[in-house]
């Protein structure tokens, strides 16, 4: 078998099972959750007598076997079928793409604000004065250290409360998304500032460096366009907790800030059983990542052309 074919097919094999990991982890852990999911389809409050009820399970299959009910599920998530909203009475479909644009709208300020600003911060830290790296570095701690949630509330009791700079809620104003913005950002780019900034020292010391500064290339020029992009490898070795950190964040975050998305209906699915909501958002997030992954695999060979051989990406 030829080897790009090959790492193909073990780059795929590894996509479905990272898919399958994730949707089976989130079908059995939902059935932990106490409660009848029949009450969820019809209401807490609706009279419905027992035979109703039954005929309820009958429908929806809730009275086979959980091995059956894997099965079946498995079965329609191959086929592109998500099901519908027991809550919403709307296809799964509907419900994500309805509210997956705030969401991907949110996530992307955030991952750009974490990026410029941890390049930033990490060329400004990274020389000779130690004082600048250390304030740096104790805020970089206590940022990693506060919950995001916290996070979130303080940003908006000062600027939202006090001092009234942005809106409470998201009410369709522009500003409403700075503050959702920072707190998504702040602890991606804090754990990006430190990672960048060893890598950035330790290349300073390599030859490369020695050379481009023999060349008479200006310091700034030398951090900026030798080195910061071999620090940036340990950066991207991280893109799964960048996602995940997204993820997870927007959950908060949206809540937080009273903003719809994809984050704040997932928990509401969760607080309502709503099974297929929130099996439908984990098999999404799952082929996110996995496609995410495979793209910043091909970036690795873009940023250091020697890995370019073991990634099977040909040279350009």
């Amino acid at each position: 078998m030829h080897p790009a074919i090959r790492l193909v097919a073990v780059r795929l094999l590894g996509a479905v099972l990272v898919i399958w990991g994730a949707v089976t982890a989130a079908f059995l852990v939902l059935q932990l959750i106490p409660g009848d999911p029949v009450n969820a389809i019809i209401g807490t409050h609706a009279l419905v007598g027992p035979e109703q009820r039954a005929q309820i399970r009958a429908e929806y299959g809730l009275d086979d076997s959980l091995f059956v009910q894997y099965l079946d599920h498995m079965g329609r998530l191959a086929t592109g079928r998500l099901g519908d909203s027991y809550q919403l009475q709307q296809p799964v479909w509907t419900v994500i793409t309805d509210q997956v644009g705030a969401t991907v709208e949110l996530a992307l300020w955030a991952m750009l604000s974490a990026v410029v600003l941890a390049v930033a911060v990490t060329l400004l830290t990274s020389g000779r004065a130690r004082w600048p790296r250390r304030i740096s570095s104790l805020l970089e701690l206590v940022v990693v250290s506060t919950p995001q949630f916290w996070l979130g509330i303080l940003l908006l009791t000062v600027f939202s409360f006090h001092l009234g700079w942005f809106p409470v809620a998201d009410a369709g104003d522009p500003r409403s998304l700075i503050l959702p913005v920072v707190t998504l950002a702040l602890p991606i780019a804090a754990v990006l500032i430190q990672v960048m900034r060893e890598g950035l020292l330790s290349a300073l010391e390599a030859p490369f460096v020695l050379t481009a500064r023999a060349r008479g290339s200006a310091e700034y020029s030398v951090r900026a366009r030798h080195a910061l992009r071999h620090a940036s490898l340990p950066a991207l070795t991280l893109s799964g907790w960048f996602i995940g950190t997204l993820l997870g964040g927007a959950v908060i975050t949206e809540n937080v800030f009273a903003r719809s998305g994809i984050g704040r209906v997932t928990l509401q699915a969760v607080a309502d059983r709503d099974f297929p909501v929130v099996q439908g958002v984990v098999a999404l997030s799952a082929v996110v990542f996995v496609a995410v992954s495979a793209l910043l695999e091909l970036l690795y060979a873009v940023v250091d052309p020697r890995l370019r051989k073991r990634t099977g990406v040909a040279a350009a």
